[in-house]
């Protein structure tokens, strides 16, 4: 029986995989371990009646590994571990929370129509105790082969780049060298190329909310 995933599809492009992070979290975990798995696509606007029966909270991600549907990444990654522990994406306990705050303060400087209010430096020092980080322990959170840490930021890195990047025409300057290699390192692996929504579908998926 092969793993069942749901995932976001684009928005306006109910075929085409969507700009979920926590999805993608997912899907780059699976590839990373080499498990084969069905995708199916859910137009989050207009969710299909099959899955809110076996997902009446109809988030997603959701998988299946052959009995029942479960939600929640951070539940779905743990499980992905346990059953394919090969190769594995543990990370040590005390990296479990690099990282852990650049998403909401991305967001809300993204959604920040005040330029004094702190929100980018907000930002900043996120991605500066990252970047100490990643000088002391990189190239990936954990030394030179990627964690689960690592599943769960590349999503979310591409996200600040490409919304940051149309909305604010701001990017992560220089002076973060490790950060901007790492980001490299993270969207050029294979897993990230195969699950990745396109850079128009990102951008499509913030404008409302920007």
């Amino acid at each position: 029986m092969a793993v069942e995933v749901c995932v976001k599809a684009a928005v306006g492009a109910p075929d085409v995989l969507g700009d979920c992070p926590f999805s993608q979290r997912v899907l780059l975990t699976l590839e990373e371990k080499k498990v084969t798995y069905k995708k199916h696509l859910i137009n989050v606007s207009d969710k299909p009646k099959w899955f809110l029966e076996v997902n009446p909270e109809g988030k997603v991600p959701v998988i299946n590994f052959g009995d029942k549907w479960i939600p929640d990444s951070d539940v779905i990654v743990g499980i992905i571990e346990e059953k394919y522990p090969n190769p594995s994406l543990i990370a040590p306990p005390e990296f479990a929370s690099v990282g852990s705050k650049i998403f909401p303060t991305f967001v809300s400087f993204l959604k920040s129509k005040d330029s004094s209010d702190g929100t980018e430096q907000a930002l900043l020092d996120e991605l500066k105790a990252l970047e100490e980080h990643l000088m002391a322990h990189g190239p990936y959170a954990n030394g030179q082969n990627v964690c689960s840490v690592d599943m769960s930021l590349a999503p979310k890195l591409y996200h600040l780049e490409v919304a940051l990047g149309h909305f604010k025409k701001w990017s992560v300057p220089e002076s973060l060298s490790h950060v901007r290699n790492y980001m490299k390192l993270l969207f050029e692996r294979e897993s990230f190329q195969n699950t990745k929504a396109e850079e128009k579908y990102v951008i499509a998926g913030w404008a409302p909310k920007v």
